[in-house]
């Protein structure tokens, strides 16, 4: 394993062990006097997270319809000198196949919930939709030249409750402890990996949602 991948796979833990912690944590919140641990299920209790929901099997159904037909993915996916409209469709295909999409599946399927719940379902879908374009487009400005993904767009949502929680969280250690994760951003954008684009993007929105003009807490969705 080269220096490269050894750090891209630090910042990828760097991103998921305090993820997973402030996941947990905002989840429980939601979540009356469930211990955080056990909170993360819950978050799919009614009301339903609708656009969570909606995502979720958008994301299913296009991941089904792309191995009922591969040549899908060449026709959404980034492509050299690729039209501008495939930093959009791109986030809708998985271009490394099933483990792919299983894994944001997965990924989608713990973090869409929470975001919805915490930031409300118009702008969690915001956050996705934004960070995960812009994280498209640079790659096809000359990062990545050719895939598609929804991860980006997934750590779009992480970063926005990194910030917004290193700002008006109430436990100290771990508003210190989200602060990884935008620096993990950082890295990963000095190595040229459009994930850190993804990660940035969301924790500009959510410093921004984090004023007091955009509450977050109990939403009703």
């Amino acid at each position: 394993m080269n220096m490269h991948s050894v750090l891209l796979y630090g910042c990828a833990a760097v991103v998921v062990v305090p993820g997973v912690s402030l996941l947990a944590t905002l989840a429980a919140r939601n979540c009356d006097e469930t211990p955080p641990p056990l909170a993360l299920p819950r978050t799919w209790r009614r009301p339903v997270p609708k656009a969570a929901a909606g995502l979720v099997a958008t994301m299913a159904g296009l991941g089904v319809a792309q191995w009922l037909t591969p040549a899908m993915v060449d026709a959404l996916e980034r492509h050299p000198h690729g039209a501008w409209w495939r930093a959009v469709t791109a986030l809708m295909v998985q271009s490394s196949g099933w483990p792919q999409f299983l894994f944001n599946l997965v990924a989608l399927a713990v973090v869409a919930p929470v975001a919805e719940r915490h930031f409300g379902p118009w702008r969690m879908v915001l956050v996705f939709a934004a960070s995960g374009v812009t994280a498209q487009a640079v790659s096809m400005a000359g990062w990545s030249l050719q895939g598609g993904g929804d991860s980006v767009a997934i750590c779009g949502l992480v970063g926005a409750l990194a910030t917004w929680y290193a700002v008006r969280g109430s436990v100290l250690a771990l508003r210190r402890v989200t602060l990884l994760i935008p620096a993990a951003g950082l890295a990963l954008c000095l190595l040229a990996n459009n994930h850190g684009i993804g990660l940035l993007v969301g924790c500009l929105l959510g410093v921004g949602l984090a004023t007091p003009a955009h509450p977050a807490g109990r939403v009703a969705t």
